[in-house]
């Protein structure tokens, strides 16, 4: 991650990951609603979507251990040199770990969707397990940097943290649709904040900026509660826009059942005419 694009990779996750999130709680709560009996029954495409995210997760979590072991100045699965006894490029097995527990994520998923004997809410323990480690590793990861620099690396342990404690209240609050969409928005944020971090420390244009300035720090700070209020507006637009969706494709569904009720009425109706008039 020591430059933009390794903060960006990682960034565009959590950002699709907050977003897809968000579509799947939206349809999940219109299934539930629309069919209170059977709510916790889904259907096999929502099985299928399942599978699809614990999939991804996996792959994403796989190809993200292999660039931090196997780039050219990586550590190449070495963690201790022998022979000048020191430790082998442990910011690439610290982001290791971290995609480590994120593909644990991914199994859990691919396990409770395919077996009745798994815990139901396993995958979303794991999740938040996953994002502790994240948040853990992250803590010691600014020792000895400048101000700056660790200020804007220590603001990502609150969506970090704060994720992880609403999906472990997921595991024991089950079907909450404002829980789970403040999840959804948390990966959201920490998706743009990893951009934000990219762009301080490694920016693309203009000057460098100075991490020991004061106003900095405070700008930056001021910087993430912006970056809150995008996530929200985000996660409450785009869950507008995918029930609006299902609205809609859920009355014209129904004004085709009624059209053909109508048309099946209508032709049962002239058939009984056509009967009584042979009859005469």
């Amino acid at each position: 991650m020591a430059n933009f694009g390794g903060h960006a990779i990682p960034g565009s996750f959590f950002l699709l990951f907050g977003f897809w999130l968000t579509v799947k709680y939206i349809l999940f709560h219109n299934w539930r609603k629309s069919h209170p009996k059977v709510r916790h029954i889904l259907p096999p495409i929502f099985k299928r979507l399942n599978y699809a995210e614990g999939g991804l997760q996996v792959f994403a979590s796989f190809v993200g251990i292999m660039v931090e072991q196997f780039v050219v100045d990586g550590p190449h699965a070495h963690l201790y040199n022998k022979e000048s006894k020191s430790w082998v490029k442990l910011m690439n097995w610290q982001h290791s770990s971290m995609y480590l527990f994120f593909g644990i994520s991914g199994i859990a998923m691919l396990l409770r969707t395919s077996s009745k004997l798994v815990p139901a809410r396993i995958d979303r323990a794991a999740l938040s397990l996953a994002l502790f480690v994240e948040g853990f590793l992250f803590y010691f990861h600014v020792h000895a940097r400048p101000p700056l620099d660790a200020h804007i690396h220590s603001l990502l342990l609150f969506p970090v943290f704060a994720g992880s404690v609403s999906l472990m209240l997921e595991v024991f609050v089950r079907d909450n649709i404002l829980l789970e969409l403040f999840g959804a928005c948390l990966f959201i944020l920490q998706g743009s904040w990893f951009y934000q971090i990219g762009f301080v420390l490694y920016p693309l244009s203009g000057p460098e900026w100075d991490l020991n300035e004061h106003g900095n720090i405070m700008f930056v700070t001021m910087c993430f509660c912006w970056h809150l209020a995008v996530a929200l507006f985000l996660v409450a637009g785009t869950s507008f826009i995918v029930g609006f969706t299902l609205t809609r494709l859920s009355d014209r569904r129904g004004d085709i059942e009624i059209g053909m009720r109508n048309t099946l009425s209508k032709t049962n109706s002239e058939k009984a005419l056509l009967e009584e008039s042979e009859e005469e």
